[in-house]
């Protein structure tokens, strides 16, 4: 996840803000959401697939200024809500600072070979009957090790979608299986911040947090690597013709060999060692930049502006993979959708996405319209199962609404505390659910920082590649069904009086 764990405790101590005035009505906090529901459903149905370009972003400032209204006609001042614009696009700047740095990564990894190769490997060594759930298991390991979903996505997770469709395979599935992989790993990673966050949250021990959601998690893997086996079965030979043709294109373009593999074997090392995310991707990308122009000298100078030569050519090439991307010179289209991506610049409409949902998050906020809302739904708690069911729920919902996991995990954690403990029910169940409701559904939201993130990282739109998220879908799945049965629950009698 984009932030290192201190700045996910500091945005959690601060994400709850009162508001200056008396607490809103519930359907004055309803109005924005149903305001932006409608708005955002007319934008894709007028503009399709091009909704995420602009027309979404008006439609989140739009209820940013509606609900901006219903708190300054309840007394909140303006500079009271620019002051909760301004924490809320503040805890969102580290996931900003690193999607363009993971676009930096993109275009100098893919430039100086380390992305190719990886590409070239994996169609050597993945049959596409086994590439879906080998691909699951690659990510999950990977995630596990370093404790990002967003780090493996933007390196090894690159690379997966490029070999999936070299050999022909549903983009969709392919991400549904990168982004499944990912979130186990990161999910079940004492590395993690969103794990440590969550837990911090509940005031619970982290390695019992981690032993405790393999009551959902360990299912989820399992029905999630069958349900790809499954789909990957189903898949037919890729045309041989076209491998011929990557390896040609490849090997003419790139010197490929193990030595390019050394941006990303620094990236893992660094991460498992628990370097801060930021400045670890920044040294990929800059090892990347300086290895092509080393190893892939000729690609770098032909990405030069027309004219230039020698060595002031190839560091030019390095410099325009870093802040644009790469532009392949192969003829072939199969190859220039493979390769014609990264840089920074591609990552500037999914941050302009990602401000405006912080925008009407910070007013959200701060006017108490989404706390209002939180309360509300505590009153459909009758029992345990209800409670888990409700937490499930609310941490969706402020996804959605605050567009960031780190307030689907914090605000939750912070007003359900307490019913957990007059239940009788220990903390451990509080910090699984925050994070089988909180972290495995911010990738499913277009305008949260996570689903945005892999959208532009992919390259699948985000509502494309959700009914492939096999294992964050069934991991939500058990959640419900052993909430419903009382499996897998933690008493803890002296937290308060246990009722039904």
């Amino acid at each position: 996840m984009p932030a290192d764990i201190d700045d996910a405790r500091e945005a959690a101590a601060d994400a709850v803000i009162a508001p200056d005035s008396k607490p809103p009505f519930l359907a004055e906090a309803l109005l924005p959401v149903v305001l932006l529901v409608s708005m955002l459903a007319a934008s894709v149905a007028i503009f399709g697939e091009d909704a995420s370009y602009g027309p979404n972003q008006i439609a989140l400032l739009l209820a940013a200024a509606f609900a901006g209204l219903i708190g300054m006609r309840r007394g909140i001042r303006w500079p009271a809500l620019q002051e909760g614009i301004v924490t809320a696009i503040t805890i969102a700047l580290p996931a900003m600072l690193i999607l363009l740095m993971v676009g930096a990564l993109i275009g100098a990894w893919i430039l100086s070979g380390t992305v190719p190769y990886l590409i070239l490997l994996g169609t050597h060594l993945l049959s596409p009957q086994w590439f879906y759930p080998a691909v699951c298991l690659i990510c999950a390991l990977v995630s596990v090790s370093i404790g990002s979903s967003w780090t493996t996505a933007g390196t090894i997770g690159v690379a997966l979608m490029g070999a999936g469709q070299a050999m022909e395979l549903s983009p969709a599935i392919t991400a549904g299986a990168v982004i499944s992989g990912a979130y186990f790993g990161d999910k079940m990673s004492p590395l993690s911040d969103t794990t440590n966050l969550a837990a911090a949250v509940s005031r619970v021990d982290l390695f019992d947090h981690i032993r405790n959601m393999l009551w959902t998690a360990g299912p989820a893997m399992i029905v999630a690597l069958l349900l790809f086996t499954v789909i990957g079965r189903g898949s037919a030979e890729s045309d041989s013709t076209l491998h011929l043709l990557l390896e040609a294109e490849l090997t003419a373009e790139f010197h490929l060999g193990m030595m390019t593999l050394l941006p990303l074997a620094v990236l893992v090392v660094l991460s498992a060692r628990r370097y801060p995310p930021l400045p670890v991707l920044a040294l990929g990308a800059v090892i990347g930049a300086v290895l092509a122009v080393v190893l892939q000298y000729d690609a770098a100078v032909a990405l030069a502006p027309e004219g230039m030569t020698g060595v002031a050519a190839a560091f030019t090439g390095a410099w325009i993979a870093l802040f644009d991307g790469y532009q392949s010179s192969s003829s072939a289209a199969e190859i220039t959708s493979l390769l014609d991506r990264g840089g920074m610049s591609s990552m500037l409409n999914t941050i302009w996405l990602i401000m405006t949902a912080m925008v009407f998050g910070g007013v959200m906020e701060r006017t108490g319209l989404l706390h209002r809302l939180v309360e509300a739904l505590l009153i459909f708690v009758r029992g345990s199962a209800s409670l888990i069911m409700t937490t499930l729920g609310t941490s969706f919902l402020a996804n959605v609404l605050a567009a960031d996991q780190y307030m689907a995990i914090a605000v939750p954690g912070r007003l359900f505390e307490k019913a957990y403990g007059d239940r009788g029910l220990s903390r451990l169940n509080l910090s699984r659910s925050l994070e089988d409701g909180g972290t495995l559904t911010s990738v499913m939201v277009p305008w949260n920082t996570c689903g945005a993130y892999m959208a532009a990282t992919l390259g699948v739109a985000t509502f494309t590649y959700l009914p492939f998220l096999f294992f964050n879908l069934a991991a939500i799945g058990f959640a419900i069904l052993w909430a419903a049965l009382g499996v897998g629950l933690i008493r803890d009698p002296e937290a308060g009086i246990v009722r039904a």
